[in-house]
């Protein structure tokens, strides 16, 4: 089975030429689009990568549809400032921990990378998953294999080709509308999403509008610009040659056993003391691959580490009679000496930062109160009337819990003030905040600067002390 790339529709032909080191070759020296007809390929990999794909994408759809204590199992939810994981409930105050679990997540990625190179972009990218595990296989059910699907794209428009491609561009379309609307439940519970849905789009724009710019994002992604938003745009493959070195695992060929190449065929035309390597140049290597190049010309950072050329080489060595391995997964230095260094200087240090993220994320994780209750000034510091100072201040009480709870307020100090609370008790639902107004009157011949106001609120687990300063004459409030 083979592979070719040709010019859009309608252009004329282009003589064949072979990636090279120079250009892309997903683009024509013209500029215009190659479009990248990948063969089909069977192997130990593709059955590993299948698994992921299927795994990672029904983990995709699920998620919002699972309940944990009440809510999705994950749910970013912007409009009220909260965030459910898992069944523990986070708010906008939790943001630093956000931050140090995104980039111990970060970090991780970072590690793997500089072990295994372009691993993650072969196998768990939402990219790949979603084009080589879902549209790649829609099109290949519509218009055929590689061979087929050529010979459709320079067919002249008809009644077959217009049903082939009428049919692939709408079956993408509303895999595209799944994406998005699986994307928007990540963000609004699926109760109202479903609401939203079959409802008139006026009731929900921005839920409309962002559904119907993400499938359109969706859908010219995976029907046109494919492998051009990893070579493009996405600024990850650019990062390996910072995060890569010699002993990165990374998918090469073996020049040493390799070359020089030629068809078996040609043995019989060499002078003697010469032998032909191991690599019968059959292509199927570079017509497997998804970005278009050819992994005999080197380490290249089109290259995402998918291994369809592993498995390809392994199928045609096995044909031919000869060890399987000529294209693998291995280091610069393991080409070369048949040795690799797997623990390095720099893996102790992205190491250590991931470790540092994470560490700190525990921590604060493990520090985090249930609710906040803090003290908060009035507009008029404070105003004076019959010698006595009164200060106004808010109470503000955030349930940082799912579920409802009870608080009980209690006064401290200053000593000897009077206290007007609105409520001495206070209930408020999940993720619930309110405030609660607080009169404090002091006499003025008690008043010293420096002196608090302070009040203690009860949860049912912990009790938050909040204060505030008194300020009166010759104080400045903060």
């Amino acid at each position: 089975m083979t592979s070719t790339t040709t010019p859009d529709s309608g252009r004329k032909k282009a003589a064949e030429r072979r990636p090279d080191l120079d250009s892309l070759f997903s683009v024509n020296p013209d500029g215009s689009h190659n479009v990248i007809h990948t063969a089909d390929v069977h192997g130990r990999f593709q059955v590993r990568k299948r698994l992921v794909w299927t795994l990672l994408v029904l983990v995709y759809l699920a998620f919002p549809w699972i309940e944990i204590n009440g809510h999705p199992a994950v749910l970013i939810d912007i409009a009220h400032r909260n965030f459910y994981l898992f069944g523990k409930t986070f708010n906008s105050q939790d943001f630093p921990l956000a931050f140090f679990y995104l980039s111990g997540i970060g970090f991780s990625l970072i590690v793997l990378s500089a072990i295994y190179g372009r691993v993650w972009c072969g196998y768990a990218c939402p990219q790949t998953v979603f084009l080589d595990g879902l549209f790649r296989r829609i099109e290949r059910l519509v218009e055929g294999n590689a061979t087929q699907r050529k010979k459709l794209q320079q067919m002249p428009w008809n009644l077959q080709k217009v049903a082939r491609r009428g049919t692939k561009l709408v079956l993408f379309a509303l895999s595209a509308v799944l994406i998005a609307h699986t994307f928007l439940s990540y963000f609004i519970p699926v109760t109202e999403l479903r609401t939203a849905i079959t409802h008139s789009p006026s009731a929900h724009p921005f839920a409309f509008g962002f559904m119907l710019v993400f499938s359109l994002a969706v859908f010219v992604n995976f029907t046109w610009f494919r492998e051009q938003l990893c070579l493009i745009i996405c600024p990850y493959g650019r990062l390996q040659g910072i995060l890569a070195d010699r002993d990165t695992v990374v998918v090469g060929y073996d020049k040493k056993r390799g070359d020089p190449r030629g068809k078996p065929s040609a043995a019989s035309s060499l002078s003697p003391g010469e032998k032909l390597g191991d690599c019968v140049d059959c292509l199927r290597c570079v017509h497997v691959c998804p970005t278009g190049i050819d992994i005999r010309n080197g380490t290249q950072f089109e290259c995402i580490g998918c291994a369809n050329c592993i498995d390809a080489c392994d199928e045609v060595m096995t044909k031919v009679g000869k060890p399987t391995g000529l294209v693998r997964y291995d280091s610069l230095r393991g080409f070369e000496t048949g040795k690799r260094q797997f623990i390095r200087p720099r893996i102790w240090l992205y190491a250590a930062f991931m470790l540092l993220g994470v560490i700190v994320f525990l921590v604060m994780a493990s520090r985090r109160v249930s609710f906040e209750a803090n003290l908060i000034r009035a507009s008029t510091p404070f105003s004076i009337e019959n010698g006595f100072i009164t200060n106004q201040v808010y109470l503000h009480v955030f349930n940082k819990q799912a579920e409802a709870k009870l608080f009980r307020i209690e006064t401290e100090s200053p000593e000897g003030a009077e206290f007007v609370v609105a409520t001495r008790e206070l209930k408020l639902a999940g993720l619930e905040d309110q405030r609660v107004p607080v009169f404090v009157r002091l006499s003025a011949e008690k008043f010293k600067a420096g002196m608090t106001i302070q009040l203690l609120v009860h949860g049912d687990t912990e009790d938050r002390s909040a204060e505030i300063k008194f300020v009166g004459p010759g104080t400045f409030p903060k």
